[in-house]
């Protein structure tokens, strides 16, 4: 598949690009299908065996996600991210349109299901660095904050309107209501990526003769540890993200059953960081460019970590809730600056690999801390727990401060 090239022209603002707006649309029909997608998945294994079954089938996505994670990143440099995401897309659209119409017509096995999920976390491995990688390839790079702000809103709108959307299915149609709901929206991104106009940058389609994927992934390796600026922000990402999931997923709402807020108080607590994050998106969208990003990246991700920790000491929910903004503003900020970071600072070749290494800290070592913070707040209750997580998370931007290339890195302008 051959990328249609951008003419050279007058640099645009992100959010009057066209080619930016296509993908933006693309990313979150795709992120909305996703969400819809891992309801029905939960809904129709929950319903289709054992709590300890479905707990098998929704955990293989995670796993094979995880494992094949850095191998995408591999895939993306090689081949394109273009390609990828596109291919991924079709992938993802016929699956789970296929699994609708199984589940329309019969009642297939358990197992159908665990072969979807395992299918869809091998896809999610090779989209979710190729999605990262696109944008300097579509973007100028003095828009690429503004375009992790975007991407940021457009998350958000995809978690309030997935979960609603795929809930409406389900009790409308059932699972394959829902999966159907899901792989129509996969679809719909298809013709947005298609129409995409590429900046011409290096490797974009093209593969490496003479050496192994293994051998590519070791060269990524070897030049992320060599960089001055994104091998020390890896480090910060992966000590941001391990003291920072755990408590805003596991341990929130241990916190809310020991002060007696309830499912509501959860809602809340995850409304107001919803909100302080979607806020953080909107101001980057409109400001643009944030002088001094990596030391603003560091100090929030150390004053986000007192914020953590202050949400386990607060004994009412509307403080916690405003606790919760606060996290959401702080953590929503520093995650656009370290996207907007890694793809200026990362040469085009090994942006795709860059890229799924700090989504396998994020989305495949953090969240192996989970049980771990369950169990720690059934020993010892959520305030240090809360504590000791906030300081692992305090630990990545103090390192941040204590790296003078990162402390001083740049977004251009």
């Amino acid at each position: 598949m051959t990328a249609t090239t951008a003419p050279a022209d007058v640099e645009r603002p992100a959010h009057r690009d066209p080619d930016v707006l296509r993908w933006l649309g693309a990313y979150t029909a795709s992120t909305t299908g996703d969400m819809v997608y891992h309801l029905a998945l939960a809904w129709a294994a929950v319903h289709g065996g054992t709590p300890a079954q479905a707990g098998l089938v929704l955990a293989l996505s995670a796993v094979m996600r995880a494992l094949l994670m850095l191998g995408g990143g591999v895939v993306a440099d090689r081949f394109g991210p273009r390609r990828i995401v596109i291919s991924s897309d079709a992938v993802r659209c016929a699956v789970v349109l296929g699994l609708a119409a199984l589940l329309a017509l019969t009642s297939p096995g358990l197992w159908v299901l665990a072969v979807v999920a395992l299918v869809f976390g091998a896809v999610d491995a090779l989209f979710l660095p190729a999605v990262g990688a696109l944008p300097p390839r579509i973007a100028a790079p003095a828009q690429l904050a503004r375009v992790q702000g975007m991407r940021g809103l457009a998350y958000r709108i995809s978690v309030l309107t997935g979960a609603p959307l795929g809930g409406l299915a389900v009790a409308l149609g059932g699972p394959a209501a829902a999966f159907g709901a899901a792989g129509l929206l996969f679809a719909f991104s298809l013709p947005l990526l298609l129409t995409l106009r590429l900046k011409p940058l290096p490797t974009d389609g093209t593969a490496r003769e003479g050496t192994t994927a293994l051998r590519d992934l070791t060269d990524g390796l070897r030049y992320l540890r060599r960089h001055r600026v994104l091998g020390p922000l890896m480090i910060v990402v992966a000590l941001s993200d391990l003291g920072f999931v755990g408590p805003l997923n596991v341990g929130l709402a241990l916190l809310s059953d020991a002060r007696g807020w309830g499912a509501a108080g959860i809602g809340w607590v995850l409304a107001g960081f919803g909100a302080g994050a979607g806020s953080a998106s909107l101001v980057l969208t409109v400001r643009g460019r944030v002088p001094r990003a990596g030391a603003v990246l560091s100090w929030t991700i150390a004053l986000g970590a007192v914020s953590i920790a202050a949400l386990a000491y607060v004994p009412r929910l509307p403080v916690a809730v405003a606790v919760s903004v606060s996290i959401g503003l702080l953590a929503g900020l520093s995650g656009a600056l370290c996207g907007a970071l890694t793809q200026t600072e990362s040469d085009p070749a090994y942006l795709g690999r860059v890229t799924s290494v700090s989504t396998f800290f994020s989305l495949g070592v953090a969240p192996l801390s989970f049980p771990l913070t369950g169990a720690a707040v059934g020993l010892w209750g959520p305030g240090p727990v809360f504590t000791a997580s906030a300081a692992v998370c305090a630990l990545g931007g103090v390192y941040g401060l204590l790296t003078p290339a990162l402390r001083r890195a740049e977004l251009p302008r």
